[in-house]
């Protein structure tokens, strides 16, 4: 597989999105065991948790003030959403770690393999780890300065209105900026967190280090990023709104579809195998991603320092030089 720097400097979102398709190609079996064993399990809970949750919301909705029926289908709902977040997060860890590790392996033109992306996960897992709770503090002040942001509207704005007086024109206007700008953020963040992801696998940073990193790389591609980060959440967005309507609601509930069970078999298994697709897809993409900010601030790679990086997850040798040491070694010459 090449990956030529100067030609992924250039790239739009769509031409990443081409070559991201084509990286299966170089190791077609590696990828569809690394698809079986790690992204269908996360694409399928994705899809599925809301086969369990959704009937336990409508006994809630129709429970009454019975309080021991309502606490006892609380405590199910929040053990259900705890075991899917938990699902979630240690899929969502174990794809990015394979995925990045195989991709640079066919950069650096080292063999690749299941088992080597296998084992190269316990080493890479605790990086992911520090980054991914860097980036859950970050998101947490996210929330709460928008919150805070609602919260000064709704008092400046509507401080003594009733319920039934409609709010202001004002407020409104004022709203949908906060709104918009607080989504642009999300998205930037999101964008921030993929490539620190893949920063700390390929390169000796992690945590607070690999978002710098991060950051740094996304001047002058931030556009791209935002592009590929929307796509991105707007297919996984349709895709689980198509798997509610045709598969979780009842045929009686508004907003189904109203499909027989053959029906319903059909588009769930058309549906995650979709994601299934579009989430390899999205792992292929940010690391190609990497590579291409890389290029495009004549940041080189040496390959076989690469080599060396990745060698050492698997307890070959411990590299002497980090691909970022060489390309310092390499600027300063």
């Amino acid at each position: 597989m090449e990956l030529a720097s100067h030609d992924l400097a250039a790239l739009g979102a769509a031409e990443l999105v081409r070559v991201s398709a084509a990286i299966p190609r170089a190791a077609p079996r590696t990828f569809a065991l690394l698809t079986a064993c790690l992204v269908f399990p996360l694409s399928f809970a994705v899809l599925a948790h809301s086969l369990f949750t959704h009937p336990i919301v409508l006994r809630l909705q129709t429970a009454g003030a019975d309080f021991h029926s309502q606490s006892a289908q609380w405590l199910r709902l929040f053990a259900y959403l705890f075991l899917y977040s938990i699902v979630l997060f240690v899929f969502s860890l174990l794809s990015t770690a394979a995925a990045v590790f195989t991709v640079a392996s066919l950069y650096a033109g080292k063999p690749a393999s299941i088992a080597s992306s296998l084992a190269a996960l316990p080493p890479i897992l605790p990086r992911l780890l520090r980054t991914f709770l860097w980036v859950c503090l970050l998101m947490l002040a996210y929330h709460t300065v928008f919150a805070l942001a609602v919260l000064l509207l709704i008092v400046v704005f509507i401080p003594n209105a009733s319920e039934s007086d409609p709010p202001s024109l004002s407020f409104l206007l004022f709203l949908i900026v906060v709104v918009f700008v607080f989504l642009g953020i999300h998205v930037y963040i999101s964008a921030l967190w993929h490539l620190a992801s893949v920063v700390s696998v390929l390169e000796p940073l992690c945590g607070l280090d690999a978002m710098a990193k991060s950051r740094q790389l996304l001047q002058g591609r931030t556009g791209t990023a935002a592009t590929l980060v929307i796509s991105y959440f707007a297919v996984c967005g349709v895709t689980s709104l198509l798997f509610r309507a045709a598969v979780v609601k009842g045929r009686s509930e508004a907003g189904s579809l109203g499909l027989a069970l053959p029906g319903r078999l059909l588009v769930g298994v058309v549906l995650v195998c979709v994601l299934v697709c579009v989430n390899l897809l999205g792992l292929l993409v940010q690391s190609v991603f990497y590579y291409a900010c890389k290029a495009f601030h004549n940041q080189q790679i040496d390959r076989t320092a690469l080599y060396e990086h990745l060698g050492g997850y698997l307890g070959e040798y411990v590299p002497l030089k980090s691909n970022i040491q060489m390309e310092n070694l390499e600027n300063g010459a």
